[in-house]
């Protein structure tokens, strides 16, 4: 059902290089410095319930293409925030699913689920309405099987170290009880402030009173704010975290005085914080977060540049992460000029930069990348997480970044089955932008070879310092 070349030049010289490169590296552990796999699965090691539950209902790639088709969320069993019924079958959810399978022909979304069906669970048939009953059922018996459990597919796949994505008050418990097991494997978390520094967004009274209560202080100041964070990040760390990450509108940056940040800080905590005053602080608060990084070594990645839950009807009605975040245009060059002068020279310091719009690439990440010793940049992210997403990405940046100015690749997902299948996809569209350079004698065979395996693990492991 999935071809051994697929994504591979039908030209034949170049498919012979990109076989021989893929190959190289097709067996090598998955570093996973970013995602958002939830730490509970790992530390509980509980059987997964079901392969909706699995695989439909916690994957907004999935309900998405549903639901733009016309399929209410309701009948795929997304719960609804006024308790309103919805779909509880998960034998018909995934008949649901099944019958329209094919609307994500020619989509990431099917080749990632392709090669799960296949190499995860052994499936031979193309999910339809006709298999989707007998599929469901293999599926199932196989997640009630111990070789199904968390743990076992976490070592299956190979994962060397996978990097959760936690807010600042988390108490990380999974974390710790993961690392208080018998269970031999890296995950780590990564300390992700979002709600503590969005003055207006909601909750962010509620988690203030959470960062109180962990660091036994109340923050009833900007310094005490301060404080409180550099003490997290300190627990962070010390529970193996390497990493920050911040996800903003924009990556402006702006370095606020003391006694402005208190005074914007004081009105938040009044309830009186503007739009303004969300914007500054937040531009503000990214300049500590790299000053911090510059005293605690923990590389800080910025993920800006979407409009979060764009359908206001299905966020009042479902929540947020319904699959509604649409990208916007982002600029970096001008955003960035108070962070990089102060910082982008810094041997201590790491930021890699993440983008959705495309159309910055060459323009201005590649270039600023390309000279601040501290930038890197992330690989492809969410609707560039693609064969021609990357395709673009390697072709656009490596003329003026290289490849060594680059993070790797890293799954970023929620989805724990699906990491084989995206790690792999990436690693077969390097092989073939490689391989293509190797037939147009702009590389050696030989350097591609180095290439492909700093491509596939290295990059990662130096960029997040995980090696």
């Amino acid at each position: 059902m999935i071809h051994p070349d697929r994504f591979f030049d039908p030209d034949p010289a170049i498919r012979k290089v990109a076989r021989e490169l893929h190959r190289r590296v097709v067996d090598l552990p998955l570093i996973c410095p970013h995602g958002h796999v939830d730490p509970s699965i790992l530390a509980e090691n509980r059987p997964f319930p079901d392969p909706t539950d699995l695989i439909i209902i916690p994957d907004h790639y999935v309900f998405r293409m549903l639901y733009s088709q016309g399929i209410p969320l309701e009948r795929l069993g997304i719960s609804r925030r006024d308790g309103e019924p919805v779909e509880t079958d998960q034998r018909k959810i995934w008949q649901t699913f099944g019958e329209n399978f094919h609307l994500f022909l020619g989509t990431p979304t099917r080749s990632w689920l392709e090669q799960e069906l296949a190499e995860v669970f052994g499936i031979e048939k193309t999910l339809d309405g006709e298999t989707a009953m007998e599929i469901y059922d293999e599926i199932a018996a196989k997640l009630a099987t111990p070789e199904y459990r968390p743990r076992e597919l976490y070592d299956r796949f190979n994962i060397e170290v996978l990097c959760t994505t936690d807010a600042a008050t988390d108490s990380l418990e999974h974390h710790r009880k993961i690392r208080e097991s018998d269970w031999e494997a890296d995950v780590r978390p990564t300390f992700r402030p979002d709600w503590a520094i969005h003055l207006i967004g909601p909750g962010w009274k509620e988690e203030i009173d959470r960062l109180s209560q962990l660091t036994s202080k109340e923050v009833s100041s900007y310094k005490d704010f301060i404080a409180a964070l550099e003490e997290r990040r300190a627990f962070f760390k010390s529970m193996g975290a390497t990493a920050t990450d911040h996800g903003v509108a924009t990556p402006r940056t702006e370095e606020l005085s003391a006694a402005e940040a208190e005074k914007i800080f004081a009105r938040a905590l009044a309830g009186n914080a503007t739009g303004e005053d969300n914007d500054r602080f937040t531009a503000h608060m990214l300049m500590e977060m790299a000053r911090m990084s510059v005293d605690d070594g923990l590389v800080m990645q910025i993920h800006p540049g979407s409009y979060r839950n764009h359908n206001r009807a299905l966020y009042e009605t479902f929540g947020k992460d319904m699959g509604s975040d649409i990208p916007t245009a982002t600029e970096y060059t001008g955003n960035l000029l108070p962070l990089l002068n102060k910082y982008g020279n810094d041997a201590r310091f790491t930021l890699v930069l993440f983008t959705l719009d495309e159309s910055t690439y060459s323009r201005e990440l590649a270039p600023l990348a390309g000279h601040y010793p501290a930038v890197r940049l992330g690989p492809p992210w969410w609707f560039q997480d693609s064969r021609e997403g990357m395709t673009r990405f390697r072709e656009l940046v490596t003329e003026t970044a290289g490849i060594y100015n680059t993070a790797g690749f890293n799954d970023d997902t929620r989805a724990f089955p699906s990491i084989p299948a995206r790690h792999d996809c990436s690693r077969r569209i390097d092989a073939n932008f490689l391989a293509r350079l190797v037939c147009e004698h702009v590389i050696r065979e030989s350097e591609a070879e180095q290439m492909i395996v700093d491509l596939a693990i290295n990059l990662a492991k130096q960029t997040y310092r995980l090696g």
